[in-house]
């Protein structure tokens, strides 16, 4: 069985799935069903490079892409490497996908201040743009001269972005190929494109053709039993908002579901789907398939180019095949 939809779709796991031989399985049987892109989240555990190294070499069709990296574990001169590295090895397949973290990765783990993360992420994707381009550093320090990639791509590597609060919104519309935002509540998508589009627009110059493509990433919470769907759904929300930092509730405060927090808050104890159900529509996939299914459509009609179906972490490896095919 194959997809059969001109509706592009990606999976994607989180940095939670640790198991690389699940991954790389899960990446084969991607492209087997026809899904178009398969990303790879990088948090504490492998190398998302290595991995989608491993994945590229394993695939033929399908595109890959770090979904995403931060920008503190790493020079941009190092990510522009590896990224032109799997461009290569996947035969032009790979899609950068940059994004700013948390203070619990840039302090926790890679022990720098978290100071700026937006300005960091600029200055980060912009230099390895330039790089990529084929043009010199501009981060030489010293009496060194700049250097430029001896090994440059074939052709123009995708950069995507991940990106929620405002500057950052504005930023992946100025420098971004793609938009990758996570955990966004899908009623507010067509306002936050306007305004990528917007700073799209504002960005004269730039080499990018047209307006970065949509790609959200979505959550899946899907099962034949409801209950079961329910529960996972309440998991998504209840770890991304209480052991991820801030942003995610931020983001859902500016979105208008301050509300919605509060009541978490209130009752830290309560599942989402008792004390803010309108959540589990907004930021997850959740129900039986066919009920996911027609959830995704309306992805697509809020303005998604290409959702992103976020996949459980440690779940039953036949499980999240089953998933696959069931939502493909």
């Amino acid at each position: 069985m194959t997809r059969n939809n001109s509706r592009k779709l990606a999976v994607g796991v989180v940095p939670m799935e640790t198991r690389r031989e699940v991954v790389v399985r899960l990446a084969r049987r991607a492209e087997e069903l026809g899904y178009d892109a398969f990303t790879v989240a990088e948090g504490w555990g492998h190398d998302a490079t290595a991995v989608l190294a491993e994945i590229a070499v394993r695939t033929e069709r399908i595109q890959i892409g770090s979904g995403v990296l931060n920008v503190w574990g790493r020079s941009a001169a190092t990510i522009a490497m590896s990224a032109t590295s799997l461009a290569d090895i996947s035969g032009g397949r790979y899609v950068l996908g940059l994004g700013a973290g948390s203070p619990a990765l840039a302090e926790g783990w890679h022990g720098v201040a978290f100071e700026d993360p937006v300005g960091r992420l600029g200055t980060v994707t912009r230099q390895v743009r330039r790089l990529l381009d084929g043009e010199r550093s501009d981060a030489a320090v010293g009496s060194a001269a700049p250097l430029r990639l001896a090994a440059p791509a074939a052709a123009r590597i995708p950069i995507g972005m991940a990106a929620l609060g405002p500057r950052a919104v504005q930023l992946a519309g100025e420098v971004a190929d793609m938009w990758m935002p996570f955990f966004l509540p899908r009623s507010t998508l067509p306002t936050a494109i306007q305004q990528v589009r917007e700073a799209a627009g504002r960005s004269a110059g730039t080499a990018r053709p047209g307006h970065p493509a949509i790609w959200p990433a979505v959550p899946v919470a899907v099962a034949s039993d409801s209950e079961r769907a329910t529960s996972l759904a309440d998991w998504w929300i209840t770890f991304y908002l209480t052991r991820m930092g801030p942003l995610y509730r931020q983001t859902l405060r500016r979105s208008g579901f301050d509300d919605d927090v509060e009541a978490l808050s209130a009752a830290p104890a309560d599942p989402p789907s008792k004390v803010a159900p309108r959540l589990i529509n907004e930021l997850t996939l959740c129900g039986s398939p066919e009920r996911a299914l027609a959830s995704l459509d309306d992805w697509y009609a809020a303005g998604a180019d290409m959702p992103c179906l976020v996949l459980p972490p440690g779940r039953d490896a036949d499980e999240l095949e089953e998933l696959l095919v069931a939502l493909a």
